[in-house]
């Protein structure tokens, strides 16, 4: 082998180490807030092209968890890895979709508009007009699917195609990481299977780490690569049937919990001292 080949050769295992690397590490993080412990020591991983769904019933913790990766929350232990590296405040490769965004129906925005910020909307002053600016946007108007709302009031926009201007806004920096707080929460069944499969493709055409939150984990289990399951500021991570069964669950909680399969659907049922039946993932 010539010493030019040699030197492509390193070049690409390089590449290649830094594709399948993981791209975000949360190790053994924990969270006190007002006393209580919200979140007991978590760890996972998330590689390039995985999509993985953050499970848990209200008050898991699961939003405390995505500040904390935001960097919005400081842990009293532990700490979060980007690309290898700590989190760096100032550059930080991650999109985010937060649970509440309200947009006004009068609100002055065209969708493409409220896109174009999500590429300098951090910065002060007007912006300048560019044709490489406008081209990252029609490009990712085209990702999203949202090519023929493009130029409608943000405002007046049915909630799925609301999801999908944000997602664009939240992508088109290109990020490594993309992290969705309950973006189904809002939505009606058939608005919900459309994001879902549109994040899918996107985590696969993009090569991005997605995880998303969600309190009911049905919806994702065609798509879902791995799951990070939180309970009682404890959390198990893997697939969903590592990490989806009585076993597991109940050292969660702490309390016996079945896990039962009907009719296609994953149900969590509460022990006998609790009756209460939930969908995924227990109460929500």
């Amino acid at each position: 082998m010539t010493s030019e080949h040699a030197t492509d050769a390193v070049l690409a295992q390089d590449m290649l180490t830094q594709d399948t690397r993981d791209i975000l590490r949360v190790d053994r993080v924990s969270v006190t807030l007002s006393g209580r412990r919200v979140l007991d020591e978590v760890s996972f991983t998330i590689g390039a092209g995985q999509f993985t769904g953050l499970i848990g019933p209200n008050g898991a913790g699961k939003t405390t968890l995505l500040r904390v990766i935001l960097g919005l929350q400081r842990p009293g232990s532990g700490q979060v890895a980007i690309l290898g590296k700590p989190r760096d405040p100032r550059r930080t490769p991650i999109g985010y979709v937060p649970q509440k965004v309200l947009l006004d129906d009068d609100l002055p925005m065209r969708a493409r508009d409220l896109i174009a910020l999500g590429i300098d909307g951090h910065r002060y002053g007007l912006r300048r007009r560019s044709a490489r600016r406008a081209e990252a946007v029609r490009e990712m108007l085209h990702a999203v699917d949202a090519d023929r709302f493009a130029d409608a009031r943000v405002g007046n926009l049915s909630g799925g195609e609301q999801q999908r201007v944000l997602i664009a806004h939240a992508l088109i920096s290109r990020p490594r990481l993309l992290l969705l707080d309950e973006p189904l929460a809002n939505l009606d069944l058939r608005s919900g299977q459309e994001i879902i499969s549109l994040l899918a493709r996107l985590t696969r055409e993009q090569q991005i780490a997605v995880l998303l939150s969600a309190h009911e984990m049905n919806p994702l289990l065609p798509v879902m690569d791995h799951v990070v399951y939180l309970a009682a500021g404890r959390a198990a991570s893997g697939t969903t049937r590592e990490v989806v069964r009585s076993e597991v669950l109940s050292a969660l909680y702490g309390h016996h919990v079945d896990v039962l399969e009907v009719g296609g659907r994953v149900l969590v049922v509460a022990g006998p001292d609790d009756a209460t039946m939930a969908d995924a993932a227990g109460a929500g």
